[in-house]
Parts: C-alpha cells; structure tokens; sequence
C-alpha cells in the first residue's frame, strides 16, 4: 500500500512537472508569436532622476519591444561605461556618451568585440538616411560601428546688442576689423546713454574652444585642432594664425575690450555680464540669444539682439570650425548580442526610432500633454518640471538628427533665435573640419589633454601680457618633449595610411 502511494505521488509530481513545462512552452511560444523583442540600453542621464515610465511604455508598445533602461548620471557615465566593459557586463546597446568615450573604445572596435554595422544600414528604410559626411567621422580604419546622434556641425557665431549698435551708428560687423571696432566702441562710447563709463565690449570665458578664442582663430584662417601643411599634420598652435589670433586677443584685453579677468570667468559669470548690461558681444553658440534675451529684457525690457556668423580675416575669406557632427552615439558590444539576428532585431528597433513619430515621441514627448505644434515647430508646455520629469533624459537615445529623422525643430517664437538657426546652417558652406577625426594616436588619447594644458595655459600667458613669443615657443618645444612629437607621429603614420 505504501509503494502503491509511493507510485502515486511520483506520478502526480511528474504529471504536474509536465503541466508546468508545457505552460512555460505555451507562454514561450506566445511571446515569439507575438514578436516583442527585449533587450537593454545604457545610456546617460542628464537629469538629477531617471525619468518616469511614461515615454519609456509608449516607446515600448508602439516598437513590441520590451526594454530594460540602464540610466547613469552623466558625472560618473564614462567611468561606469570602462567598468561595465573591464568586466564584460556591457548592456545589448551602449551610447557612447561623447567623442572622447567613442575614441578609447576604437581598439576595441578594431578587436571585433563590436558589431560592425555599415553594411547592415541600407537595409533599412529610415537608417540608410544617416547622413555618410557624418558617418565617415565615425568610422574607425572605415568601417561603421555607431548609429550617431546627429549636432549641428558648427553653431559659432557672435550675439550681439543691436540696441547699443543702433545707438553709436554701427552695422553688424563682417570683417574682424569691424567686430575690433564695434569691441572698442561698446566700451569707450557709452553704447548705454548712460553718460558713465560703465560698459565693455566682448563677455568671455574660461575656455578657448567654445569660449571666444577659437571662433575667432577660425576667423583668422586658424586650422581646427590640427591642420596638414605639406603633406603633414601640424597642431594649430604652430600656425601663423593662431600667433596672430593671439596678438588679437592681447591688445583686446590691454586696451579693455574683453573682460579682463577672463580666463578665469565661468560661463555664468560670462552670461551675467550680458543680461546685466555691462557687457554687449557674446562669442559662442548663437543659440544661446534665446536665454540671453529672455533673462535680459527682466531687467531691461528695451534690449536688443542680432547675431551674425560670417565674419572674415585678414585673408577676406570667413571659416569656422567644426565638429565631426555627431555628439554621441551607440555601439552593440558582441558580448551581449551573440547573433546576427539579435542585432538585426535591435537595428529594426531603431530604425523605428527614427520614424518621425517615434523621433518626436523620445525628443519632444507625447503631443499636447508635453509639447505642442507652433509655426511647424514643437513648443514645451510650461509646465517644465514635468517635461524634465517626464522626456527630457530620452533626447539621449535620439539616432539622427532633424534632418534625417524628421522630428520638430523648436519653434522660433523669438525672431533673432529663428535666425540664429538659418546662420548656423549658413555655417555648413564655411567649414574648417579636424583632418585626424578618423586618424589614431594612442598617445593623443592618453595623454592628449594634459599635454594641451601646457598650450592652454602658456596661450593665456601670452594673452595677460605675462610671456613672450620666445615663451610660447619654449612652450611648443615642452609640448613635443613630453609626448606631442609621438602625437604627431602617430598621427602622421595614420595619415599616410589613410590617404
């Protein structure tokens, strides 16, 4: 009788056991019939909080696909990227957050631990629109292994206060003689009508690039970080134009055109000297006229702005400088997607992302509960917290840009900001790109901006008066002694074997 139960028992835990994989197999093949996909993206946030589910659920029904959000802070993202990569935990889709990530991760792209992507692009409807300008500054040895999140190529130009223009007689400056003039007079004519002495000409900042100096070397015919004279690359600091922009600068600030404290200023306290009055050039972003107006006309609701791009050198010729045209990007580590099919899957995914809608749905939200459609462009509800809350971390996982994605543009309820984007267009036709953005120098990665500190901090000398030529020469030679020349070399083998 015992056995008989024993038997029994045995039966019914084997009968049940049955049932429970037969459902697990039913369950299993309802989630292939359905076709969800799933898979995880790290990516970084730029909020204090990751977002809440709403555009995340709603991305997720509209692709069937199920996915598992990894947010890191944006303070801690490139350091948890390397961890994540040390210890093979990397997610299915990885954004590389900037150029300098996507730089160190090269040799790894080169090892096959990434999945080469350009070949599987035009199989796609809406990949195979990413641009191939942009897309070749990505590549690594030519081939393309990041979907990139397009940037404008370059948005420098110069923001201005049209109101004291107006007032001392002068036009928008085209030539760096006139932008000199307009400097000067902004701080010795009384451009206020204040009748006291109280007033600057140019607002800068504690940063050659994207502060003034660099837009201005552009100006000069100033190659972008590097240059190629006679077959080989040469670091702008050793130009003829970047001593001349240097001189430019020096008799700004001797003579009081410029904040005299400016390598030192932060680009609040740089902001702050244009809302409050006291100074009327901004060197930079032109997008930024928006914020400058909308905080200034607080306290002087009868201020003015214009902006304006095409300033030329000495030479009569105008250039700026360029970004690769991409800010960030996503990679897919062959140590989470094991297959083809898995990431032929992931691509279908953002290929989606993409579509306008869905572009629109990550950058901008959900129509009239975030955002809605003025003049052809999207308009944030004013109720910012929420959209904070809500949208603004997933403008992270953006593939494209406007262009190619068909997502809204930002309405332009304010004229000069509506122009501003028409100039930083304009900026297309008058580039000075990077000729090492696909080049390698293990060294520059390394090592590149400790060395460039050296440079920073002897071109500031120079500016204050407190060096000489011979001193910033002796600085070019402390450079290359202490790991420019491998720079250069590295960079002109990479050169000579891309050509």
């Amino acid at each position: 009788m015992k056995n008989m139960r024993r038997k029994l028992t045995v039966f019914a835990t084997l009968f049940l056991l049955m049932g429970i994989v037969v459902a697990c197999g039913d369950q299993d093949a309802a989630g292939s019939e359905s076709g969800a996909t799933g898979f995880s993206i790290m990516a970084p946030l730029h909020t204090p909080e990751a977002p809440e589910d709403t555009i995340l659920n709603k991305l997720e029904e509209e692709t069937s696909t199920n996915i598992e959000m990894q947010w890191i802070p944006d303070s801690t993202y490139a350091d948890r990227v390397n961890t994540a990569f040390a210890t093979n935990s990397l997610a299915d889709a990885v954004y590389l957050g900037n150029i300098t990530i996507f730089n160190q991760f090269k040799d790894a792209m080169r090892d096959d631990q990434f999945w080469e992507i350009g070949p599987y692009l035009d199989d796609y409807e809406n990949l195979s629109k990413l641009k191939p300008q942009i897309l070749e500054n990505s590549m690594v040895d030519g081939k393309i292994y990041t979907l990139y999140q397009g940037r404008p190529l370059s948005r420098q130009g110069i923001i201005y206060r049209k109101d004291w223009a107006d007032n001392l007689g002068l036009d928008t400056p085209t030539t760096t003689e006139e932008f000199y003039e307009m400097a000067r007079a902004f701080t010795e004519d009384d451009p206020d009508g204040n009748g006291e002495d109280d007033t600057f000409g140019i607002s800068d900042r504690s940063d050659l690039v994207y502060g003034a100096f660099k837009t201005v070397a552009s100006w000069f015919g100033t190659p972008n970080n590097f240059g190629v004279k006679d077959g080989e690359i040469v670091p702008e600091f050793m130009y003829p134009e970047y001593k001349e922009t240097l001189d430019y600068f020096k008799d700004l600030h001797s003579n009081g055109y410029i904040n005299q404290d400016f390598p030192v200023t932060s680009k609040p306290d740089q902001k702050n000297f244009i809302k409050n009055g006291t100074a009327g050039i901004y060197v930079g972003a032109m997008g930024d006229v928006i914020s400058l107006y909308k905080d200034t006309i607080e306290l002087n609701p009868d201020a003015e702005f214009d902006v304006q791009n095409n300033i030329k050198g000495p030479d009569g010729e105008f250039g700026v400088w360029a970004i690769p045209g991409f800010g960030s990007g996503v990679v897919f580590p062959k140590s989470a997607v094991k297959t083809e099919e898995e990431l032929k899957e992931i691509l279908a995914f953002y290929d989606s992302m993409m579509s306008t809608e869905l572009a629109n749905l990550s950058y901008w939200g959900i129509e009239d509960e975030h955002y809605t459609v003025s003049d052809g462009g999207a308009l944030p509800v004013e109720d910012q917290a929420k959209v904070d809350r809500e949208v603004k971390p997933f403008q992270s996982l953006e593939i494209g840009e406007p262009d190619t994605n068909g997502r809204y543009e930002g309405a332009m309820e304010y004229e000069t900001k509506a122009k501003a984007e028409k100039l930083t267009k304009d900026n297309e036709n008058h580039l000075i790109n990077d000729p090492t953005v696909t080049l390698d120098s293990k060294t520059f990665v390394q090592d590149g901006s400790r060395l460039q500190q050296i440079i920073t901090d002897e071109s500031y000398k120079y500016i204050l008066g407190q060096t000489d030529e011979a001193g910033f020469e002796a600085a070019l030679e402390k450079w290359k002694a202490e790991g420019g020349q491998d720079i250069l070399d590295e960079f002109n083998a990479s050169y000579q074997e891309n050509k």
